[in-house]
């Protein structure tokens, strides 16, 4: 494994999950690979989760962490080809990326999506900027279109979790006042159709995510019906896709409660968190017994230590 920006990245996810419970029963297993490295974590966007998950991932490795918040602590970057550089921008990414790439042995970038132009975050313009000018590893700690990370914590959740071998899992849509990106959505669509699950995803009319990534998966567009016997609840919000980043739909009827909770197997709750309470879920759901949000951001470290130890593994080999 050279970079890590996409679930399409994972050519075994069962090698890959294996590897993930073996580091979390031994978190110190591998910290000779990582002895005398060095990880860049640059950010563009806040973090809780993503942020501390990976510091401790690399340092359970051995590996020094440099942190760097760009829109505070940099100099402003110029992404564009051939641009004059008469205005509030200082450095180009061309220097940038090369001179952190002589700091680092892995990059790793957090950059949100643009929400008005869709073909720029599709392209992934800002991490795939950082592959170009650079020769070390890259990894996504949330691209403009995908949150790989986060999914296969997601899935090791949901291993560690299941009752049964082919378990029901939905991917719910719920409300949220803001516009939220597609990142943990597509990547979560992506996990699911890797996995030995019974999947299934549900929104509201006209909130289809990209039909590309979408296209192999179930959608149904009552949420009642969804539930019925699921044995795992994710519930996230996403922007308009079609509509690229509107809100078209703030349908409170949509919000996970005890009495959607009811037509379910006993599912477990799932959400990458932060979460708005009362908004996405009801506290009755998310403080309830079947929540399982905080082991699943706890697998965070698990997840992102077993990429960090694949890279290391293979640029070692």
């Amino acid at each position: 494994m050279k970079h890590f920006t996409s679930v399409n990245h994972i050519d075994d996810l069962d090698e890959l999950l294996l590897l993930a419970k073996q580091i979390k029963s031994d978190p110190y297993a591998h910290k000779a690979l990582g002895t005398n490295k060095t990880i860049g974590l640059l950010f563009f966007n806040p973090s809780l989760r993503t942020r501390l998950s990976t510091q401790k991932a690399a340092a359970n490795l051995g590996m020094n962490c440099i942190t760097l918040n760009l829109n505070t602590e940099s100099w402003s970057l110029e992404f564009e080809d051939g641009a004059v550089m008469d205005g509030a921008k200082s450095e180009h990414i061309k220097e940038a990326a090369q001179v952190v790439a002589q700091y680092c042995d892995i990059i790793a970038i957090r950059s949100f999506p643009t929400l008005t132009d869709k073909e720029k975050d599709e392209a992934e313009y800002v991490i795939n900027a950082f592959i170009k000018a650079v020769s070390i590893p890259v990894i996504s700690l949330e691209g403009s279109s995908e949150h790989p990370l986060q999914a296969v914590a997601d899935i090791l959740t949901i291993q560690e979790y299941k009752t049964l071998q082919k378990p029901k899992v939905v991917l719910t849509w719920a409300p949220h006042p803001k516009a939220l990106p597609h990142a943990v959505p597509n990547s979560f669509v992506k996990m699911m159709q890797k996995a030995n699950v019974d999947f299934v995803i549900t929104h509201p009319e006209g909130y289809e995510l990209n039909p590309e990534i979408t296209q192999n998966s179930t959608i149904v567009y009552n949420q009642d019906k969804a539930f019925e016997n699921a044995d795992f609840i994710y519930a996230k919000n996403w922007s308009n896709y079609n509509d690229y980043g509107a809100i078209t739909s703030q349908d409170l009827s949509w919000m996970v409660t005890p009495e959607k909770m009811a037509l379910t197997n006993q599912a477990k709750f799932m959400h990458c968190l932060p979460v708005r309470r009362n908004q996405i879920v009801s506290d009755a759901v998310l403080d309830g017994e079947n929540s399982i949000v905080i082991p699943q951001a706890n697998n965070r470290t698990y997840a992102t230590q077993a990429i960090l130890t694949k890279i290391l593994q293979d640029e070692k080999s």
